[in-house]
């Protein structure tokens, strides 16, 4: 009878076939020098991302953001991970970035700053996850066709 009793009760704590067990707490992932590393990827472009606990320095490719991303838009993209996470000024940033053009690598950036502030503070995850910043867009240029002026455009038609 102990015996049934012991298996009904280890039957109950069992999860359920359709249900799924809760996950476990993410861990905190920083190297040797206290950085979170993470990729960010949008269109052809590919950011690997540094991210440490610092003033709120953010370089890019051995430059400062300002000079790198001229455009005020582009840098409002790479502050969106820290606006929405309210940590703004306490991280620094260093990033290297390759392929794209310009809109394309500010969008790779931010996608490598929000999965290394998620990795550096496991917290955040969730308020990054709302906001899409953690999923990569991956919306690219559709290739141009043969017998088609581009993608989807045709050549003039013309009758006579």
């Amino acid at each position: 009878m102990a015996t049934e009793l012991s298996s009904f009760a280890e039957l109950k704590k069992a999860p359920v076939a359709g249900m799924a067990a809760p996950a476990a707490p993410r861990e905190k992932e920083v190297d040797a020098q206290g950085r979170a590393y993470a990729t960010g990827r949008r269109k052809n472009a590919v950011a690997r991302v540094w991210v440490k606990l610092g003033t709120g320095k953010i370089t890019i490719n051995g430059r400062d953001q300002k000079i790198y991303f001229a455009r005020p838009t582009q840098q409002m993209v790479i502050q969106q991970p820290f606006d929405v996470s309210q940590r703004n000024g306490q991280f620094d940033v260093i990033a290297t970035v390759s392929g794209g053009g310009l809109s394309g690598q500010a969008g790779a950036v931010r996608h490598g700053i929000a999965q290394a502030l998620s990795k550096f503070e496991p917290a955040l995850r969730g308020a990054m996850k709302t906001n899409g910043f953690l999923t990569r867009d991956s919306r690219v240029v559709e290739r141009k066709k043969y017998g088609r002026a581009g993608a989807r455009r045709r050549f003039q038609f013309s009758k006579r």
